[in-house]
C-alpha cells in the first residue's frame, strides 16, 4: 500500500527510543487486546494479511497517534465488522451503555496474557519450478497498489541478488482480500545500502528482504 504506513526507509520522525526494561505490557487493556486476536484467526473469520490490511486501512493522522495495541484494536473491530460479526455502531452502542451502567460486567483478577492459538502455517507445495536460485541478480518491480502488499515502497526499482530460497508461501497481497492463497516462491533478497539510499547507505551495509517472486524481476529486463 502506498501511504504513511509504509514507513520503512522514510526520514523524518526522529531517532528510535529505547525503553530500560520495558514491560510485555505497559496496561493491561493491552493484555486484552492480544488475547482478543486469537479466537476470531482460530476460528477463520480473518487472516493475518487481513489484520494487515486493516491496519493501513487506519485513516493516516489517527495512525501516527496511535500506539501499537491501539491499531491492534483497530484492526480487530473493521475487520469483525467487515465479516459482520459485529454490526455497524454495535460496538458503540455497547461502550454507551457500559458508559452508563459499568456494571454490566464484571472484570475479576488481570486478564491473561495468553499466547495466541497455534495457526496453521503459510508453506504450500510448489505447482510450478523457482524463476530464481541463490546467485542471481533481480529487479525489485516498481510495483503501486492501492491493495495489501508486503513490496516495501524503498526497495521498488532497485537491484539486488537473491541471498536463499525461502520456499513455496500464501501470497500476502491475495489473502488478505479474500481472493484466495494464490501461494508462490519466496526469496530472501540482499540489497546494498547504496543501492537504496545512495550516498548516504553505508559501504559495508545492506538489508535482506523476503520477497515473493511477483514482486521481482531478472536484474536485465531493467
Amino acid at each position: 500500500m502506498n501511504g504513511v504506513h509504509d514507513m520503512g526507509g522514510m526520514h523524518g520522525f526522529g531517532p528510535v527510543e529505547v525503553e530500560q526494561n520495558e514491560p510485555v505490557f505497559h496496561w493491561d487493556w493491552e493484555r486484552t487486546v492480544y488475547a482478543a486476536i486469537s479466537g476470531p484467526m482460530r476460528r477463520g473469520i480473518f487472516n493475518l494479511d487481513a489484520f494487515r490490511r486493516g491496519i493501513e486501512s487506519m485513516e493516516p493522522v489517527h495512525y501516527l497517534r496511535a500506539s501499537y495495541y491501539e491499531r491492534w484494536l483497530e484492526t480487530i473491530i473493521s475487520n469483525l465488522e467487515e465479516q459482520r460479526v459485529l454490526a455497524p455502531g454495535e460496538l458503540d452502542g455497547r461502550i454507551v451503555d457500559l458508559t452508563a451502567n459499568p456494571d454490566l460486567v464484571v472484570v475479576t483478577g488481570r486478564p491473561p496474557a495468553a499466547r495466541l492459538a497455534m495457526l496453521p502455517g503459510f508453506r504450500r507445495p510448489a505447482l510450478t519450478p523457482a524463476r530464481f536460485a541463490p546467485g542471481d541478480a533481480v529487479l525489485a518491480r516498481n510495483r503501486h497498489t492501492a491493495g495489501h502488499t508486503r513490496l516495501p515502497r524503498y526497495i521498488r526499482a532497485k537491484r539486488g541478488a537473491v541471498h536463499a530460497y525461502r520456499g513455496c508461501m500464501v501470497f500476502p497481497d491475495s489473502n488478505a482480500h479474500g481472493r484466495g492463497e494464490a501461494p508462490e516462491h519466496v526469496y530472501s533478497v540482499r540489497f546494498e545500502a547504496a543501492e537504496l539510499w545512495g550516498e548516504s547507505g553505508g559501504r559495508r551495509e545492506a538489508v535482506y528482504i523476503d520477497l515473493w517472486e511477483s514482486y521481482l524481476l531478472p536484474a536485465e529486463e531493467r
